[in-house]
């Protein structure tokens, strides 16, 4: 196996017993670190410590991770403008902050006789939603609930100019050529199922 100590000087590839011998003789131990390396890697290294630097990366790799929440906003199918506007911007919020929104709607008794309003709520808010968030599931009834889930864009990242090249200037050769605007596209409202085929 190839040894290698705290400090990182390469003891060179050495016999398993020379290396443990030799871990002995410094008083710390030996500690295997990529067996399926060719020749399998050991470090000659206090095993206490090893492990503290694992738990620490570990500990570290976990800040890192991103976290993704569901969030909800429920609505009713008499909800005014006023709250529908007021969930609509909390739903704005979380999908900016990178969560999902999980928007339902709540029916009771005699109002489940009248689930196209709850339908058309659901489809207002995903037309208002559409420049920041994608549905994931489509409206859909769930008992006494018809709900929809948005995840944020994926936002493409831009594509870094090179330092050095100069190839967005015209040559000094050539007539510089006029750039052709494309038109923008434009909104396209978002249209849902007829209420009818989503129970």
């Amino acid at each position: 196996m190839r040894v290698v100590t705290d400090d990182g000087e390469i003891l060179g590839v050495m016999d398993t017993r020379d290396a443990i011998q030799e871990a002995r003789r410094r008083g710390v131990d030996l500690v295997e670190i990529a067996p399926n390396a060719q020749p399998p890697v050991a470090k000659i290294i206090d095993y206490g410590k090893f492990l503290y630097e694992q738990k620490k990366k570990a500990h570290e790799a976990k800040k890192k991770q991103v976290t993704v929440s569901v969030k909800e906003i429920k609505f009713r199918p008499g909800t005014d403008d006023h709250d529908y506007n007021y969930r609509r911007d909390h739903a704005r919020q979380w999908l900016g902050e990178g969560d999902k929104v999980r928007a339902a709607i709540a029916f009771r008794g005699r109002e489940m006789s009248h689930r196209e309003l709850g339908a058309k709520i659901l489809a207002r808010l995903t037309n208002e939603l559409s420049d920041i968030a994608d549905v994931e599931v489509a409206p859909k009834m769930e008992g006494y609930q018809m709900f929809t889930i948005y995840v944020p864009k994926k936002v493409k990242p831009e594509k870094k100019k090179s330092a050095g090249h100069t190839t967005d200037q015209p040559n000094a050769a050539e007539p510089a050529k006029e750039k052709k605007r494309e038109p923008r596209p434009e909104k396209k409202e978002v249209t849902l199922k007829d209420p009818n085929e989503i129970f």
